[in-house]
């Protein structure tokens, strides 16, 4: 797959899965593997959520974008400051202030179910729309809470039959179910639990609300490094003699690492059955957590792992 023709397949990519799995972390590879393409990114995260600003030695993101690497930018989107954007572009903008002095902002964008997500989205379809970018990847919420997020086009619409809610909604509606104009990545890693709430996710997405899926990218894949089952044998082959305590070691650790390869090729054979997409997989690293420093090996990795696709 080209990768400069998968990051222009949509204009928007909405990246979720469970949390834990690298949603975040992976949202960033992309953005530096798609800038490193020579494509203007914009990364959006959403309320502050998500550990986006951490990894290019940030404490945080605001509203309005940013510079965080060449060629990536980033925004915090609210739900209140995108309404008091809202009523501000369209001539209220002295009703907008006052609203934030008495903390109305908040009561509105919180009271009415699926408003605030409305806001939210609201603010990415006009994102789209002018073009803020080349390529606008979204750090969504966990996958619990984000196909809620996603669903509330479709429950405002049923609830409100007419007036500038019901069009915001049918606007972001047609923007998630155009495949030219967004689609969705799935994050997740080798293991049974995470799989189960990522394929339950894809057909709620899918079913349920009409979001096109893009390629899954599952985090933190064992490389088969055909570890021996006889650590004795191949010690001899190699020349080199170990005690019994280093033997019964390398024994012990072959052994682990041999059964959680098998376990996560096992999982990604059922991943393959339950949800036939095109599927990106990244390697485990040997670290606690990544770093900026990290973020260009792992663009690289997603890049390869593309044209691999």
């Amino acid at each position: 797959m080209d990768p400069s023709a998968f990051f222009t397949s949509s204009a928007v990519h909405i990246v979720a899965g469970k949390g834990g799995v690298g949603k975040t972390t992976l949202t960033a590879g992309l953005g530096l593997a798609a800038a490193s393409l020579g494509l203007d990114v914009l990364l959006v995260e959403i309320e502050g959520r998500g550990g986006l600003p951490g990894l290019f030695g940030r404490n945080r993101l605001h509203y309005r974008e940013e510079t965080l690497a060449q060629g990536v930018r980033a925004r915090s989107l609210s739900a209140e400051e995108a309404l008091v954007e809202y009523l501000a572009d369209h001539g209220f903008g002295p009703l907008a202030r006052r609203m934030i002095d008495t903390g109305l902002v908040e009561v509105v964008s919180r009271g009415a179910p699926g408003m605030k997500d409305i806001l939210l989205l609201g603010k990415i379809k006009q994102l789209e729309r002018a073009g803020a970018a080349d390529v606008i990847l979204v750090d969504a919420p966990a996958s619990g809470h984000a196909v809620t997020f996603l669903r509330s086009p479709r429950g405002l619409l049923d609830a409100v039959a007419s007036g500038p809610i019901n069009s915001q909604a049918r606007e972001v509606l047609e923007l998630l179910t155009d495949a030219a104009r967004c689609q969705v990545l799935l994050v997740t890693t080798a293991e049974e639990t995470p799989i189960n709430e990522l394929v339950e996710t894809a057909f709620s997405l899918e079913d349920e609300i009409g979001l096109h899926l893009g390629p899954v990218l599952v985090n933190g894949v064992l490389p088969d490094r055909h570890l021996p089952a006889d650590v004795r044998r191949a010690a001899k082959r190699a020349g080199v003699v170990l005690d019994v305590g280093v033997r019964r070691a390398l024994e012990t650790a072959s052994a682990y690492v041999r059964r959680r390869v098998d376990a996560q090729q096992s999982q990604l054979s059922r991943l393959d059955e339950l949800l036939p997409l095109t599927r990106l997989t990244v390697a485990q690293r040997p670290t606690a957590g990544l770093a900026h420093a990290h973020l260009p090996a792992l663009a690289d990795e997603l890049l390869a792992a593309i044209r691999a696709a």
